[in-house]
């Protein structure tokens, strides 16, 4: 039987997937080796340092970072445990939890963001000319403003699983 075409568009996608995973890897690494911590914590201090007072609900952590809402809280209560964040209460609405980067989250950050830096940079954009990542960047904006256009992971309802006896 001879092997099926891949239908237009397909041999992107396996490229996008393959480059995501052999950078995931490389930056799991570097941020275990520089700083103690997770890729997954490192996206998350990342998300609340963009923010002014460090400070964002969890829900919006988890919808930019994509990231399931168990996952998340999981890491978060690690880097809690380390001192690199706080949790409590949302102003105005309890029920919504707030993480607020610490001093230390902050500083754990700044010493894990150059060899970040340096590790896409090396493997991402060093082969890049300059008009081709000007291109990548034009076209994933498109791609990303597609797909960030449906309603967040958070808006979407939770499957519940069957009861067993």
């Amino acid at each position: 039987m001879p092997p099926r075409e891949l239908p237009p568009g397909a041999s992107a996608y396996f490229a996008l997937l393959e480059v995501s995973a052999l950078l995931h890897h490389e930056l799991e690494q570097q941020a275990r080796e520089d700083a103690g911590i997770t890729f997954v914590q490192f996206q998350i201090l990342a998300a609340l340092s963009e923010h002014p007072e460090g400070s964002r609900t969890m829900t919006d952590v988890a919808d930019q970072i994509v990231h399931s809402r168990s996952g998340l809280t999981y890491q978060a209560q690690k880097l809690e445990e380390a001192g690199y964040l706080t949790r409590g209460p949302a102003p105005g609405d309890e029920r919504s939890t707030m993480a607020t980067l610490t001093p230390a989250g902050r500083e754990v950050l700044a010493g894990v963001l150059p060899g970040h830096l340096g590790v896409v940079r090396e493997l991402f954009l060093d082969p890049l000319a300059t008009e081709d990542t000007d291109e990548l960047t034009r076209v994933l904006d498109l791609v990303r403003t597609h797909m960030r256009g449906r309603p967040p992971r958070s808006a979407a309802r939770r499957s519940r699983r069957p009861e067993t006896k």
